[in-house]
C-alpha cells in the first residue's frame, strides 16, 4: 500500500498557500515506481496541483527510484523523457557545492556555488523549455541553508496589470544561454515571451530567469520592471511564497514541481555537503497552442 497524504480539500494550486498542504506521496520500496496505481497518483497530482512532494522509505543514493518513475510516466502516462543538461551530460544534474570539477567542463553553473539563486524556472533558454523538474535530496543542508521557496504563477499573474500580461506575452525578450547549457556552439540565444496560458486558457505560465533575459522593446522592458517589482513586494512573500526547510525536505525527499506554474528559487547554502540530484522532462512548446497528449494507464 502507498499513501497519500491530504491537507486541503482542494489541490488546485492557487489554493496551495502552506508546505503542508503541498500533496504528499510515499514509496515504501523502489518497485512503487513501476506500479501503476502508484505512478497514476503522481501523474494525477502533477495535473491537478503541479507540485508534488514524495518521502522514500529505502536508501536510493543512485536515484534509481526516480529513474524509474520518468520511465514509467513516459510509458503510461505521455511524458517525454528527460533531457539532457549540457552537450557533456545526461539526465541527471548533482546539485552541490563544487568550486573545481565542474561538470560542464569549465564553465561553473550556479548550482554548483553556495550562492542564493533568485527566483526562476529552468531552462527559460530553451525552445522547447522541461515541463516538470524533480529534485532528489541526496543530503540536506544540515545548518540551516539551501532553503527552496516556491511561488505559483497564477497568483502572480493576478497581480500583473493587463498591458504588462500582453507585453509578457509577446516574443520581445532576448533570452541568453548560460554558458554551461550551451549545446550547440552557433546558438547562444534564443528569442520568445515569458508569459503564456496553458492550452484551456485556465492557467497562467511563465519562463523566467531575470540575469539571462534582455527585453527588446519599451513595453518588455516595462513589463520585466513591473514583475521584477512585485517579486520584491514584501506581501507577495508573506501572503504567496512557500519555503522548504530540511526539515521539509529532509534527506530521501523528492520534490516533483511543474517548471511552468511555479517559480522557484533559493537561498545561500551553508552545508558544503549539500547534495540534491535533479533531472527536468516533458520538454514541450511554450505557448497556448499545444494540446496534452498525456495518456491515463
Amino acid at each position: 500500500m502507498y499513501r497519500v497524504a491530504w491537507h486541503t480539500c482542494n489541490t488546485h494550486p492557487r489554493h496551495i498557500t502552506t508546505v503542508t498542504e503541498v500533496p504528499r506521496l510515499e514509496a515504501p520500496e523502489q518497485r512503487f515506481a513501476n506500479q501503476p496505481s502508484h505512478v497514476r497518483e503522481v501523474s494525477d497530482q502533477l495535473q491537478r496541483a503541479g507540485i508534488l512532494k514524495i518521502s522514500l522509505q529505502f536508501p536510493d543514493r543512485d536515484s534509481e527510484y526516480l529513474n524509474q518513475l520518468l520511465m514509467s510516466l513516459h510509458k503510461y502516462h505521455g511524458h517525454q523523457l528527460p533531457i539532457t543538461h549540457s552537450a557533456t551530460r545526461g539526465w541527471f544534474w548533482d546539485v552541490r557545492p563544487n568550486s573545481t570539477n565542474f561538470q560542464a567542463g569549465k564553465h561553473q553553473a550556479r548550482s554548483e556555488t553556495m550562492c542564493e539563486f533568485p527566483w526562476h524556472t529552468d531552462c527559460s533558454y530553451e525552445d522547447l523549455p522541461p515541463r516538470y523538474f524533480a529534485l532528489h535530496v541526496l543530503q540536506h543542508d544540515r545548518f540551516g541553508g539551501g532553503t527552496l521557496s516556491v511561488l505559483n504563477v497564477d497568483r502572480l499573474s493576478e497581480l500583473l496589470s493587463t498591458s504588462t500580461h500582453s507585453s509578457l506575452s509577446q516574443p520581445e525578450y532576448r533570452i541568453r544561454i548560460p554558458l554551461e547549457f550551451i549545446k550547440e556552439p552557433t546558438k547562444s540565444h534564443i528569442v520568445g515571451s515569458v508569459m503564456t496560458t496553458s492550452s484551456d486558457h485556465q492557467t497562467a505560465l511563465m519562463r523566467f530567469r531575470e540575469d539571462i533575459l534582455t527585453p527588446m522593446t519599451a513595453r518588455a522592458s516595462t513589463a520585466l520592471d513591473e514583475i521584477k517589482a512585485l517579486l520584491k513586494r514584501e506581501e507577495v512573500h508573506s501572503h504567496f511564497v512557500m519555503h522548504f526547510t530540511s526539515d521539509d525536505l529532509p534527506k530521501g525527499s523528492i520534490i516533483i514541481m511543474d517548471n511552468r506554474r511555479w517559480l522557484h528559487a533559493r537561498n545561500d547554502i551553508k552545508d558544503p555537503e549539500r547534495h540534491l540530484r535533479r533531472v527536468r522532462w516533458d520538454a514541450i512548446p511554450f505557448d497556448s497552442t499545444f494540446k496534452s497528449v498525456h495518456k491515463k494507464m
